[in-house]
């Protein structure tokens, strides 16, 4: 009897220890994915466009433990450094037309892809992915995981190879089932509802009975306009400086992604080897006072239920056990302290990190532009001046939009109607330095 309560108690004590582990959240990607690659060229009436929005970064765990080593700035840089890849492994596939990254919804692209960046520590990332094609038809909505093995750190190649890229040929597989699923008639009618979606955006009444929206929110194309319509040519002017500036984005965005694979490759690796050290430091730890607060259990256990013959006998066993158990905890305190420094090295590699992943600064024919959150906010002032270019054009501008064309400067105007200059190649930060060292 008295074994069966003293077990009870060891059971009791390793199932309080060992309970309450959560793993990474949301299903797992298989490993070894295959990419699916066109069979045969497409024709390019039946080329898709898609742009890729810039993720949202999501929440840092409010566990401070899980949180260790991670900061909001790498969780930016994360935001941008996936859809890019993931823009590298679409247009390798051959299914679709012009891959874009784009900083905010573009209503006249014909797919859409948006992301959330659910959870991501270097060694395991999740994110939440969203696509929908200009009929506001919902192609899918889920979300993906992937733990990455130390060896898979090794095999990376920038733009190629990303060390969750199970994950994004995933993704890719997913889009391009999708698609498949579609009819020719299903692929024209997206592609001009985009058209006339681009066109709604410049001048909201021009084109409004060409589209129709259901009750479900889907869009359908009534009738196409005349294609004699003036109006169509100067839409078309338009969207090809859009299209400039988008390239001319997607320009920073790859010069951006090549200074960040370095060093954002050696975060992920050596923070994955730290994460795993401190993993099993942590088991050893567990293991070490699991087994030390049992013995101190199974001999308070062995001095209540025993009679005072046994509790005479048994005294020495009884203190052993006790000061076993104790130097068990005390090894396994030692065991966190190590572990604690394993977390100051991932801080201090999330905050180097951090530093060298600034926003990338360019220089094109003598202007400096920032990528990060001023490209965003030209790429929304070059919508609005377009729209106010468009409008103009057609002899509809209206009073707002004439004063608010009073207020940009000349320069501005210049700037931004004309096109943009883009003889020279947009070099990553790495290269401009070497460049400046010769």
């Amino acid at each position: 009897m008295m074994h069966n309560k003293t077990g009870m108690y060891v059971l009791l004590v390793v199932m309080l220890f060992l309970g309450g582990c959560a793993g990474v959240p949301g299903p797992q990607v298989p490993d070894q994915v295959a990419p699916l690659m066109v069979e045969q060229e497409l024709s390019e009436e039946s080329l898709l466009n898609v742009s890729i929005r810039i993720f949202e970064p999501g929440q840092l765990p409010s566990d401070a433990k899980k949180a260790r080593g991670l900061s909001r700035n790498i969780r930016e840089a994360e935001a941008r450094f996936i859809p890019i890849h993931l823009k590298y492994t679409l247009q390798r596939t051959g299914y679709w037309g012009m891959v874009r990254v784009v900083p905010d919804d573009d209503v006249g692209t014909d797919l859409l892809v948006k992301g959330r960046i659910v959870y991501s520590d270097g060694e395991s990332l999740t994110l939440e992915i969203e696509a929908v094609d200009s009929t506001n038809r919902l192609w899918l909505k889920k979300q993906y995981a992937e733990t990455a093995s130390p060896q898979e750190h090794e095999k990376g190649v920038q733009g190629e190879i990303d060390v969750f890229q199970d994950m994004f040929y995933t993704i890719a597989n997913d889009l391009a089932l999708a698609r498949q699923r579609l009819t020719p008639d299903n692929i024209a009618e997206i592609r001009h509802v985009a058209e006339l979606r681009y066109a709604s955006t410049m001048i909201p009444d021009a084109f409004a009975d060409n589209l129709r929206q259901d009750n479900s929110g889907r869009y359908h194309l009534d009738h196409m306009p005349d294609p004699e319509d003036p109006m169509l040519n100067r839409l078309a002017a338009i969207q090809a400086r859009d299209d400039l500036l988008l390239d001319t984005i997607n320009g920073y965005y790859d010069a951006y992604y090549q200074d960040l694979w370095e060093p954002y490759t050696d975060w992920r690796k050596f923070r994955t080897e730290e994460l795993i050290t401190l993993h099993d430091l942590e088991r050893q730890a567990m293991t070490r006072q699991v087994l030390g607060a049992a013995a101190i259990v199974g001999a308070i256990a062995l001095g209540l239920t025993a009679n005072a013959d046994t509790i005479r006998r048994t005294g020495t066993l009884r203190d052993v056990m006790v000061m076993g158990g104790a130097a068990a905890i005390y090894s396994g305190s030692q065991k966190r302290e190590e572990s604690k420094i394993n977390r100051e090295v991932i801080e201090e590699l999330g905050a180097s990190f951090s530093s060298e992943a600034e926003p990338l600064v360019v220089e094109v024919q003598g202007e400096t532009m920032r990528l990060t959150g001023t490209a965003e906010q030209q790429y929304a002032r070059w919508r609005s001046i377009l729209r106010e270019m468009y409008a103009r054009e057609s002899g509809l501008l209206p009073p707002s939009a004439q004063d608010e064309e009073k207020n940009i400067l000349p320069e501005q105007q210049r700037s931004f109607t004309e096109p943009l200059p883009l003889s020279q190649p947009i070099q990553p930060r790495t290269a401009l330095k070497k460049n400046e060292d010769k």
